[in-house]
């Protein structure tokens, strides 16, 4: 089966073909750098971090673009409540994003362009749509004419009689569903010279400036937010097509993360902040969180959720370790049929992460049988596999930063670990007295055991 991914603009799920052959190439909207991120923001950031890191696996050269949006009427205005230049306030939140980026461990992007840098892109754009008639300027506006594009509502099902852009009727627009390409200067903005006087680049412009100067004219995949669609998206659609350039052959949309049935919001006040789930939590634990739902579906944060999502990942990485401590170094092996089948169904990480543990599963009764070697292809197997989520818990990048952030964890881990693999071996052998010796041990120590089919997992018991 090959890969079939849902594209929003046709509401079906599509055989997946790139443009070009052995190249795969993605734009995806990034952050809008008023703020710190939290984990409603960073989870879209991991659902196309996952899809690059399959198109890779399937043999594709991946161009992966995701933007920074550093000028924006909300960094304006929080920079200016904090008294710092607004320059400075998109560079610092910029930073906090890639920060959050790394530490959840995605792969960096092929370029992360700024929307400040591009302003010459954007105004060849607007003279195109100008020149043939899809836009226009006023009094230092420019506008996109949205009744001059038929298609325009096709990628959100908008009907265009019903059409709100969400922006005010500036004096010279010539119709409220019209939104704007280009906004005039005003005192004490930062402002950039064109054609039809000097003002900064509306959102949606600036996307389809950046998108083709990257990937071209038409390019493969444009990721986002499901609340992207619109407007944000279908006005990017319209004027890059009614400039004359195909722009994307596929839209894929994550869904929210939401916290008491609302979307996770700054405006809300209901966000979840990467900093304060690390305190809890290890990063590769937060990125399973977030990966192991479908990327199509709203994940209902609760810290219950988490918690169980976080003793999954340690079943996994509890295996590896056994299997690495009885049989020695685990290379990478083959994916199971049921892991490539489920992502190449619209990448569906539940099947895909079901099947990781059902060789999980096999893999500690093989080792608690004696037979070594099905274990050790189970363990390779499931490295491979953890590895296309970007979660293999024995990769250099989680094994060295799990040690810089909780040393003492990590220490402790060895340790525990190597008395749970003397319990399992005297379970196997029936000593059941030697293995109750081992439990006892450790709860004396403060840490619980729990057996599950997925093999022992342990917690350090609270104070």
């Amino acid at each position: 089966m090959a890969l079939h991914l849902y594209d929003t603009a046709s509401r079906s799920v599509r055989e997946f073909h790139p443009a070009r052959s052995g190249t795969a190439s993605m734009y995806v909207c990034g952050a809008t750098v008023q703020g710190i991120p939290h984990i409603g923001h960073v989870r879209g950031a991991l659902n196309y971090d996952v899809l690059r890191r399959w198109l890779i696996h399937s043999g594709l050269d991946v161009l992966f673009v995701r933007n920074v949006t550093d000028i924006d009427d909300k960094i304006l205005t929080k920079a200016a409540d904090a008294g710092r230049p607004w320059w400075e306030w998109a560079a610092t939140h910029e930073r906090a994003f890639e920060e959050a980026y790394t530490v959840l461990g995605c792969l960096p992007p092929s370029i992360a362009p700024r929307a400040t840098g591009h302003v010459t892109q954007m105004v060849e754009l607007m003279q195109r749509l100008i020149d043939a008639g899809h836009a226009y300027a006023a009094g230092g506006d420019v506008y996109f004419a949205v009744s001059t594009f038929p298609e325009y509502g096709a990628l959100s099902r908008q009907k265009l009689d019903e059409v709100q852009q969400g922006e005010t009727l500036a004096e010279g627009k010539r119709d409220p569903r019209d939104f704007t390409l280009w906004k005039s200067a005003k005192p004490g903005e930062p402002s950039w010279p064109t054609p039809w006087g000097d003002g900064r680049p509306g959102w949606h412009l600036e996307c389809s400036a950046m998108a083709t100067t990257y990937l071209g004219a038409e390019f493969d995949i444009h990721g986002g937010g499901v609340d992207l669609v619109f407007p944000h998206h279908e006005n990017e659609r319209a004027q890059s097509q009614a400039a004359g350039d195909p722009f994307a052959r596929f839209w894929l949309h994550n869904a929210w993360v939401t916290l008491s049935g609302e979307k996770m919001s700054k405006s809300l006040g209901n966000v979840v902040s990467i900093e304060a789930m690390l305190r809890d939590y290890r990063a590769a634990e937060l990125r399973y969180y977030l990966v192991q739902p479908h990327y199509r579906s709203t994940i209902e944060y609760s810290d219950g959720a988490l918690s169980e999502a976080a003793q999954g990942y340690r079943r996994i990485e509890g295996f590896l370790r056994r299997a690495v401590q009885r049989t020695g170094t685990v290379e990478p092996g083959e994916l199971a049929p049921e892991f490539v089948a489920a992502m190449d169904d619209d990448l569906s990480t539940p099947a895909a992460v079901a099947a990781v543990h059902n060789l999980v599963r096999e893999g500690n009764a093989a080792l608690d049988s004696g037979d070594d070697a099905k274990a050790r292809a189970a363990a390779g197997s499931v490295r491979a596999m953890m590895g296309v989520l970007g979660l293999d818990p024995l990769a250099p990048e989680w094994a060295e930063s799990s040690a810089a952030e909780t040393p003492a964890r990590a220490a402790l881990a060895e340790l525990v670990e190597a008395m749970l693999v003397e319990r399992q071996e005297a379970r196997a052998t029936r000593d059941f007295a030697r293995a109750d010796a081992v439990r006892d041990r450790l709860l004396k120590a403060g840490i619980t055991v729990e057996d599950t089919p997925d093999g022992p997992v342990w917690t350090v018991k609270e104070a």
